[in-house]
């Protein structure tokens, strides 16, 4: 794969080892963003009217990308906006299915509302967790972080599809944030039945922009309590059930035209390329940070693992990596080192010899 450091010019100052924490921004959305803002200083008003088709195509560019029926695709500010208009069309008082300890944004809406709560250890054996707590406990949702934000612990995919083919009423809704851009992602043949994601880490489109991605048949089962479609009027953007919740009021342009000139960069590079050269990165970094004892028992029990590491070290350890112009994030018991197509395994060589020397 290229050398992006032209492309990233983040990479010739610093070994970026934060992606989980904030993806980069590259020069050609740094372009795009600057005609867009140029054609608005330029034009005023007719901006907005040449721009009236940007939605329909950044929907349809994401649904292409993701394997989603452009209709079910909902263009959001953040994953957690997203997350939690969901729930607000969710009937009450329903049994879920959480994982302990996941990203607080996926949990505590549950926590703060009317459902009952069963949950699910994280640990080498999490598979298997889930399937005995849905056999156990029967939730009616299922919902959790595909790649846990702390340690990386990614849940098998083919797993999920197993899950939705023995519990095919189980209502699966997952956060993607962590995990899509990672590797090539076939939405409608998942098991997942919603999956939301802030698109400022791995797909590299900036702040201020995600969406969410319905399989059809889900798309009537929201909102039934509170959605009545009423008489069209100049102002109306559609009557689609979608889009009166999760995309109300006037779109941002440049936010989420970012997130459709990232899609097209990705693709440029090509998804089963990054997908390659993630596998091949995580699989040297957890062997490397095995044999030099960094990682818990947990994530060295699985078979498989994602491009987040959380390795054992202090703040003082931390502090000193960022002193050597090495980027990651203090989170859990940890440091926490996270990979994209951008790094190397001279990345990884380089921060075991800080920890080393530190």
């Amino acid at each position: 794969m290229q050398d992006f450091k032209k492309e990233f010019p983040v990479l010739h100052k610093y070994t970026y080892l934060n992606t989980a924490y904030s993806g980069l921004m590259h020069n050609s959305l740094i372009e795009w963003r600057r005609n867009h803002d140029l054609a608005y200083l330029n034009n005023g008003s007719l901006f907005r009217d040449n721009h009236h088709n940007t939605t329909e195509e950044i929907r349809k560019s994401a649904g292409s990308f993701f394997n989603c029926n452009e209709a079910c695709v909902a263009l959001v500010p953040n994953f957690s906006y997203a997350f939690n208009t969901v729930l607000a069309g969710l009937a009450p008082r329903r049994k879920v299915l959480l994982l302990k300890n996941d990203y607080p944004n996926v949990n505590e809406p549950f926590e703060r509302g009317d459902f009952e709560i069963v949950y699910a250890e994280i640990n080498e054996n999490l598979e298997e967790n889930i399937y005995q707590a849905i056999t156990t406990s029967q939730p009616e949702i299922f919902a959790f972080s595909i790649v846990q934000y702390i340690n990386g612990i990614k849940i098998d995919l083919d797993f999920l599809r197993k899950l939705k083919e023995d519990f095919p009423n189980l209502l699966i809704i997952a956060d993607g944030t962590q995990f899509l851009g990672t590797a090539v992602f076939d939405f409608e043949n998942s098991g997942i039945d919603i999956i939301g994601a802030s698109a400022y880490k791995w797909l590299l489109a900036g702040y201020g922009n995600g969406f969410m991605l319905f399989k059809k048949e889900i798309v009537p089962l929201l909102f039934t309590q509170s959605f009545k479609k009423v008489a069209p009027t100049e102002f109306s953007k559609t009557q689609e059930h979608l889009m009166n919740h999760f995309e109300p009021g006037h779109l941002n342009s440049l936010s989420l035209g970012s997130l459709g000139h990232s899609l097209q960069f990705l693709i440029t590079i090509g998804q089963e390329n990054i997908t390659a050269k993630l596998m091949k990165l995580s699989h040297i970094a957890k062997e490397k940070f095995t044999e030099h004892n960094l990682l818990e028992t947990k994530v060295l029990l699985r078979k498989t693992h994602s491009t987040i590491f959380n390795i054992k070290g202090d703040k003082e350890v931390f502090n000193r990596l960022k002193a050597k112009n090495i980027l990651c994030s203090l989170r859990g018991d940890g440091i926490r080192v996270s990979f994209h197509f951008y790094n190397s395994e001279k990345d990884i060589e380089g921060l075991l010899t800080c920890l080393k020397n530190s």
